[in-house]
């Protein structure tokens, strides 16, 4: 019997140590913004949107995938990869693009994370916490090597169980559930139509294929041994993006049940950011389930933040030929944490000149939509290409659900386009 629990808790470790950079993508996907994005879906339309996380998070995991074998195979990422391949006018393009949208992402977290903080202890003011949150977080990024990061990281993943349990805090109608998962519901109005657009554009972000594409070239110089990409690491890889998107899928899942259940009963249907979320949760299923929600929402702000920024840097060194690396101190990548700081001071400053976290969200919304399918195009052209990937190019699985991702996502983006231009 002790010999059965030691062998499944050293598959458990096993596991656990096989997770990395897949969980805390799949993790960051789930950041303040996103959980405004789903507590608004699960407010203004209750269970209606619960089959969304059926659909969008398989799409997502293989975009993913195709993106950390661009990073496994080429050595370098996603940026590097597309300068190489590509015209440089479509490289400054996506780098126009991907700036002002990241800053505004960071932003919005920033400022959802102090409004939070200042939920939880109201003594002191939003703007204190603001601040503390980016100087905490520029210091830990420049100062702890990247396997500290990424294992901070990973063990803050932990944190995002809590949204695992406040649905259970509330009663639940588990036939209802089960029939709003399963049984995709559309209603073709502008509100639902944009809620929709809203919550693919926040679970399959650029931001992220570029931050995978990097992070795990990252991970292969921290290996024991450096070997050449082979099955056995690809298949690591696409067990820990499997996982990470799952948890990611699960955690925006039980986020739209929670507000659509709690919130959307008892006819709270407007909630424009993530402390009106917590705010309303408090007197209609309890301070346990108000205090989760609010921890939850500044440990996914602690996540992504540092993947946005890493991720912001990593295209601007790899389009300028800067030195790189969360594992080099900072006197050796002064140019890479540089942009890392500015990224996060220039979020931070959003707060003070008149952009609102929710016209930040709205911005970064549209500038992904339009970035998404062009990215993706790319992934899947690279993914394909015999010349760059080898014998790791794309199998037929992998193809079908990257052109889904690419028709869906283009679609959603011309969606976006005619609502904005008609309104």
């Amino acid at each position: 019997m002790e010999s059965d629990k030691k062998q499944k808790t050293n598959k458990l470790l096993r596991f656990w140590k096989l997770l990395g950079p897949g969980l805390v993508t799949g993790a960051s996907d789930d950041d303040p913004s996103g959980i405004a994005t789903y507590s608004q879906a699960g407010a203004g339309f209750g269970l209606s949107t619960l089959w969304t996380a059926m659909v969008a998070f398989p799409l997502m995991a293989a975009v993913q995938q195709m993106c950390a074998r661009i990073g496994l195979v080429t050595n370098q990422g996603l940026t590097g990869a597309i300068k190489k391949h590509y015209p440089k006018p479509l490289l400054y393009i996506m780098l126009l693009f991907s700036f002002p949208a990241i800053i505004m992402n960071i932003g919005a977290d920033i400022a959802a994370m102090g409004a939070v903080g200042n939920l939880l202890f109201p003594a002191i003011n939003a703007t204190f916490f603001c601040v503390f949150f980016t100087l905490i977080l520029i210091a830990l990024i420049i100062y702890l090597p990247y396997v500290k990061i990424a294992a901070a990281l990973k063990y803050l993943c932990i944190v995002m169980i809590v949204y695992f349990i406040v649905p259970f805090l509330y009663h639940q109608d588990f036939k209802e559930i089960l029939k709003a998962t399963f049984i995709p519901h559309i209603e073709f109005n502008k509100e639902f139509i944009l809620i929709i657009v809203g919550i693919l554009g926040t679970t399959i972000s650029p931001y992220l294929f570029f931050w995978q594409a990097s992070v795990e070239v990252e991970e292969m110089k921290h290996r024991k041994t450096h070997l050449l990409v082979n099955k056995k690491i690809i298949h690591e890889m696409s067990k820990d993006i499997d996982f990470g998107m799952t948890f990611s899928g699960l955690v925006m899942y039980f986020i739209i049940l929670t507000t659509g259940t709690v919130l959307y009963s008892s006819g709270i249907h407007q909630i424009n950011t993530v402390q009106d979320a917590a705010m309303s949760l408090k007197p209609l299923a309890g301070n346990f389930a108000y205090l989760l929600f609010a921890i939850g929402v500044i440990g996914t702000g602690l996540i992504a933040i540092p993947v946005l920024s890493g991720a912001l840097s990593y295209i601007f060194a790899e389009t300028f030929n800067l030195e790189q690396g969360l594992d080099k101190k900072f006197h050796e990548a002064k140019g890479f944490y540089t942009i890392i700081i500015i990224s996060l001071l220039l979020g931070l400053s959003l707060n003070y000149i008149g952009i609102s976290p929710i016209d930040a969200l709205i911005y970064t919304a549209v500038l992904y939509g339009l970035t998404a399918p062009v990215l993706i195009a790319i992934i899947l052209h690279i993914s394909n290409n015999k010349q760059i990937m080898g014998l790791h190019v794309n199998g037929k699985l992998a193809n079908l659900m990257g052109i889904t991702a690419l028709l869906v996502m283009t679609v959603a983006a011309i969606v976006l386009v005619y609502f904005l231009i008609t309104e």
